[in-house]
């Protein structure tokens, strides 16, 4: 499955790009809105996962009391990146429980893959601070890096291990073939989230073409 990333629009246009699809993130922090479009934009019959990166505008109590805002109002899934505290992360997993929201513990790094034990680590980083699904996202310089990234499926747990840049777009792809719930994928090639992003009817086109071969 593709999970369309929302981000650069405003609620009103991001609720017309959740009209259009199955499965979407929104990036909070990349998303012109305000308190009150939250129960609009996560009360629709598609499947989101809200996610609100750290950033300079919004303190951690406000990030966490919008990210708990979402899962109240029916965000399917919430990111929480791996490296925010333990109570940030404990408090929003409380209400993720109690709501039956899906918790994805993310880890990125957007200079370099690090070496497979290091990978490893992280991994299990994810899943003790409470992970059902754990995410690595890491900066994909050569083909040897993305091995590394597509390795960490053979430890047969809920993942999602992607590469960020050209030399990861192999990932991307490989992903739900190898066992990842989903994968990302951007609404337009200047619409990325990520480096190496992939536009959701290509991507689409060329994971279907692999299966039905």
């Amino acid at each position: 499955m593709v999970c369309l990333s929302i981000a650069d629009v405003s609620a009103d246009e991001a609720m017309d790009i959740l009209s259009k699809v199955n499965l979407a993130e929104l990036r909070l922090d990349r998303i012109n809105f305000d308190k009150k479009d939250i129960k609009r934009l996560f009360s629709t019959r598609t499947k989101t996962i809200v996610t609100y990166r750290q950033n300079k505008k919004t303190n951690e109590n406000e990030r966490k009391d919008i990210l708990i805002e979402a899962i109240k109002n029916g965000a399917s899934m919430v990111d929480i990146e791996v490296e925010n505290s333990d109570d940030f992360k404990n408090e929003i997993i409380k209400i993720a429980k109690k709501n039956k929201s899906t918790v994805i513990i993310s880890y990125h790094d957007f200079e370099k893959t690090p070496v497979i034990r290091e990978l490893e680590q992280i991994l299990n980083w994810c899943f003790e601070s409470g992970a059902n699904i754990a995410k690595i996202a890491c900066q994909t310089n050569n083909a040897e890096d993305a091995a590394r990234i597509l390795a960490l499926y053979s430890f047969g747990k809920p993942l999602i291990s992607l590469g960020m840049g050209d030399a990861g777009k192999i990932t991307r792809i490989a992903a739900p073939l190898l066992g990842a719930p989903f994968t990302y994928a951007s609404l337009e090639k200047n619409k990325q989230t990520a480096p190496g992003q992939i536009e959701a009817d290509k991507l689409e086109s060329i994971i279907k073409m692999i299966q039905e071969s």
